[in-house]
């Protein structure tokens, strides 16, 4: 189904206007858990390639 633009803009608009926005708070508290879950990950996938890779020194030598 085709639309003009200005339809589709006004559309848009009101789909937007039912939006809940998040606080600035979740936001915040969102974000650290992002930031931590990404660091712990990080770390883990760090650890087991560094584990991996000397135990393959280890078998090739």
């Amino acid at each position: 189904m085709a639309t003009t633009p200005v339809i589709f803009l006004k559309e848009t608009r009101d789909e937007l206007k039912k939006v809940v926005w998040p606080t600035r708070d979740e936001v915040i508290r969102l974000t650290s858990v992002v930031i931590v879950v990404s660091l712990i990950v990080g770390i883990y996938l760090g650890g087991l390639d560094y584990i991996l890779t000397n135990l393959l020194t280890l078998i090739i030598k």
